[in-house]
Order: structure tokens, then C-alpha cells, then sequence
């Protein structure tokens, strides 16, 4: 069997590890950038009258024209765009790669960013070119990357829009100069809109390269995996081609419509995690050998202190809790740690773990 997958598998799919999503049962999960808040019961009561009228004998909607509707009114879409739905802004990613992908033909982002942009443009043949971002603050190099764009001449640029893992967001003049130097199209990943108060969707028709792509899994909503993509007409209209025959399906559709309906508690949990980001931040800054980075999203990167990350991530999850560890992930992520924002509590017990963990001795 060996010998049949090396004939048959492409050598870089055969390179690459499967994407690992870590058990987190029993353990307070601060490791996925989730809404750690449930609904209210009165509207899951509701919620789970509106399913009964679902008919799972039926395909969905191809189009999910009624969840389209919804999107656009809760969500302020500019009338004139079009708009695009995906299982997930993963499905976005893959169907913008399949779209634009050719022999020769590049990807570019910053790193570290979004892995996805480097796996799916890998899975489409497309290869992958990264930009550092600066140490300092992991702010955009603009130089280098204005360079790399004219030397590489990429066709899909992608900007997380705050940037993912780092948290912070990007100088808007600094992704508008990419806009205007770029040969292909930009995404700018607005995966974390609910927790930043700055977003290009409202410049959507300045240049006709940029598309805005969102997700509602950060807003409380990560289990209907929906993600959306706003843009001109005619582009839509050519990613479309490449979406899989009902991809968003019964559930998801009448799950999200009705939440969309409800946003105003969704928008209420969103602004106690900004308010409860503001809380960790500055707990964290008191913590002797911990540096937490400035966030626009709903988690804060963190790095420990030199050597540590692995001991610390490891006391943190001994201790109940799971964070993310992104030492190894890429060189400027050296001894980093993300934690989400969770609930008052949740984060409580975070701070104490990483207080009871970091003065142990080093092993």
C-alpha cells in the first residue's frame, strides 16, 4: 500500500500534517477563539421550534437566498455587492483558489497569519509566498511587501483584518497601498469584525480587486460553520462556478436566519468580550515574565518567558485549562501562547493557573 500512496499522492500533500484540533473535554477551552456564551434557554426553546419546519428529506437552497436576505440586513451589506455563502470562510478560501489557480500562479499573505491560506493554496497547486511581518509589533513591513507583490506578482493577496494569531490590527493606509499595488485579487479577512470597530467593507467598489470575507463563528455561531464573501457582482459570479451544489445546508440556513434575527444577543455577548479582553489584558501584563500583545480580536497572544511555552502550556492544561501553543509555529512565535477571551471566570482561572504555573522552577 506504501508504494501505491507515493505513486499516486502529491509529494507536498504526502509533507504535510492533517489539520489538529486537540481534545478538550473536561478542560476549559480557551484555545479556539470561540463566544463562550451560550444562548438564553427561552431562545433556544424558540430556536428549536423554528427546526421542526425543516425539511431534512429536502436539499437546501442552493443559493440560501432567505439566509442571504438575513445577512444583509443584520450585517448593514452594501446593497450593491454580491454576496456568497461557504460552509465556513475555509470553504471561501478553497473556492477562491480553485477559481484564480494555474500553473505558475501565486498566494500571498503576511506571516505568521491564517494557515489556511498556505494549506488550501497548496491543496489547489498554487504556491505560497509569505511576508514577515516586523518583531517589534507584527505590523505590516510595507516595503517588503510592495517589493515581494512586484517581484511575485501574486493573484490572490490575502489580509487578516485583525490579523490572526498576532491580534492586532493592520494600518489601513498600509492595506490600501497593497490593494493599489496588487496585480490579483485582495481578501481582506474580516474573520474578527465583531471585536474591532474598523473594516473596509464600506470601500467595497474603490478598487475593483478587493473582496471582503467574514464568518459568523467568532460572534457566537462557530457550530453552523457559515462564512460569507462580499464583493462586486462579476467576481461572485466566477467563484460561484466552483462551489460545490449545496454546500450550506438545511440547518445551517434556518439555524443562522434565526440568529441573525436575534443579533442583539449576539451583539451583547460580543461587547462583554471586548470589555472582558480589556480585563485579561491588563491581568496579564501583572504577571512576572508574561508579555501580552494588543488585540482588536477576541484573543490575546501572549509570550512567555524564554524556553517556557511548552512547560507552560503544558502546567496550564494540568491545571483544567487549554490554550493554544504556537512555539515552533513560525520564527517570530517564539515562547507565544494565544488564550481566548473567555467568560470572567474562565479567564479567572487562566490567570491563576498561569500565576501557580510560571513560579515553578524550570525543568
Amino acid at each position: 500500500m506504501r508504494n501505491l500512496i507515493e505513486t499516486l499522492v502529491r509529494p507536498e500533500i504526502r509533507a504535510l500534517n492533517a489539520y489538529h484540533v486537540p481534545p478538550a473535554a473536561g478542560l476549559i477551552k480557551l484555545d479556539a477563539m470561540e463566544n463562550p456564551y451560550g444562548w438564553p434557554d427561552a431562545l433556544k426553546a424558540e430556536w428549536l421550534e423554528t427546526l421542526r419546519a425543516v425539511e431534512l428529506n429536502r436539499y437546501p437552497d442552493p443559493q440560501g437566498l432567505a439566509l442571504q436576505t438575513a445577512l444583509r440586513e443584520a450585517m448593514d451589506l452594501p446593497a450593491e455587492m454580491g454576496l456568497l455563502l461557504g460552509n465556513g470562510s475555509d470553504e471561501l478560501i478553497q473556492m477562491l483558489a480553485l477559481t484564480i489557480a494555474q500553473p505558475g500562479r501565486k498566494i500571498l499573505s503576511v506571516d505568521p497569519s491564517f494557515v489556511m491560506y498556505r494549506m488550501i493554496g497548496l491543496f489547489a497547486g498554487m504556491e505560497y509566498v509569505g511576508v514577515p511581518l516586523l518583531a517589534e509589533d507584527f505590523s505590516i513591513d510595507l516595503p517588503a511587501t510592495l517589493d515581494t507583490i512586484e517581484r511575485e506578482q501574486p493573484a490572490l493577496v490575502y489580509l487578516a483584518y485583525p490579523n490572526n494569531p498576532t491580534g492586532n490590527r493592520f494600518d489601513a493606509d498600509d492595506v490600501v497601498r497593497i490593494i493599489e499595488a496588487a496585480p490579483g485579487l485582495v481578501i481582506v479577512d474580516e474573520a474578527y469584525s465583531p471585536f474591532t470597530d474598523c473594516s473596509f467593507m464600506g470601500l467595497l467598489g474603490d478598487w475593483e480587486n478587493l473582496l471582503v470575507m467574514r464568518t459568523v463563528s467568532k460572534m457566537g455561531l462557530a457550530g453552523l460553520r457559515l462564512g460569507y464573501l462580499v464583493g462586486p457582482s462579476a467576481w461572485l459570479a466566477e467563484i460561484d462556478k466552483v462551489r460545490l451544489p449545496y454546500n450550506v445546508n438545511v440547518l445551517t440556513q434556518a439555524s443562522a436566519a434565526f440568529a441573525l434575527r436575534y443579533k442583539a444577543v449576539l451583539d451583547e455577548q460580543t461587547h462583554a468580550i471586548r470589555v472582558e479582553r480589556a480585563h485579561l489584558f491588563e491581568a496579564l501584563t501583572h504577571i512576572e515574565g508574561l508579555h501580552p500583545y494588543p488585540s482588536e480580536a477576541n484573543f490575546i497572544l501572549v509570550r512567555a518567558p524564554e524556553g517556557r511555552a511548552d512547560a507552560l502550556f503544558a502546567g496550564l492544561k494540568e491545571r483544567g485549562v487549554l490554550i493554544k501553543n504556537l512555539h515552533g509555529a513560525h520564527p517570530l512565535l517564539r515562547d507565544c501562547l494565544r488564550v481566548t477571551v473567555g467568560t470572567p471566570e474562565e479567564n479567572a482561572a487562566l490567570i491563576k493557573a498561569f500565576r501557580d504555573v510560571i513560579d515553578l522552577p524550570s525543568r
